[in-house]
């Protein structure tokens, strides 16, 4: 556990428009992604803000049962940025003092609650403004920003995610390999690929 006070907010606001049905409730493994997504980041004793948007109330009744905070993203159609921004206001609300975020999604079904904690003991151990996950040749989310990046987060506009601000501050990452994530469903066939 960490000293730090960090958040994780999983992106759960989409409409799936890729998959045709919303890829929050699809099921693996006995559980929707969604579930599975915020019981993993549960098991870290991190606060948790799922930011719902597209299909809220079906995607609602999946979790609401949990002890997270859910917030509704009204504007979830401008864009991964919209939600993203309505995650980390929420969060500031009632963490002012939050030294770290994760970003993380809810369609990255292999992703564990280890990844996020090493996640946090990363960014304890380098003082690395940002800690991201390296996979298939890329480096994006799963990913901690510290609170010297929140204005960042909050300028952010239309569809740029995270992503966006690891790029443009890779001197200062500290990446950890995490093959798992490469996997996330955006159609059909990736979802059927699970079950392979």
């Amino acid at each position: 556990m960490t000293d730090n006070e960090i958040g994780i907010i999983i992106l759960a606001a989409g409409a799936s428009s890729r998959l045709g049905t919303p890829k929050q409730l699809l099921r693996f493994e006995g559980k929707t992604l969604l579930r599975r997504a915020v019981e993993t980041a549960i098991e870290t004793n991190y606060r948790i803000i799922v930011v719902l948007g597209a299909n809220f109330e079906r995607t609602k009744a999946e979790i609401e049962d949990l002890e997270i905070e859910i917030c509704f993203n009204k504007n979830w159609q401008d864009g991964m940025s919209s939600s993203l921004k309505t995650g980390l206001k929420k969060l500031l609300e009632i963490a002012p003092n939050l030294s770290a975020v994760i970003i993380t999604l809810c369609d990255q079904p292999f992703i564990n609650s280890q990844v996020f904690n090493n996640l946090a003991e990363t960014f304890e151990k380098t003082n690395a403004p940002i800690v991201a996950c390296n996979y298939a040749e890329t480096i994006g989310v799963p990913a901690l920003f510290s609170h010297l990046f929140f204005d960042e987060l909050l300028n952010l506009s239309a569809d740029e995610g995270a992503r966006k601000i690891i790029k443009n501050h890779l001197a200062e990452v500290e990446k950890i390999s995490v093959p798992q994530a490469e996997i996330d469903i955006d159609t059909a066939e990736d979802f059927q690929k699970l079950f392979i």
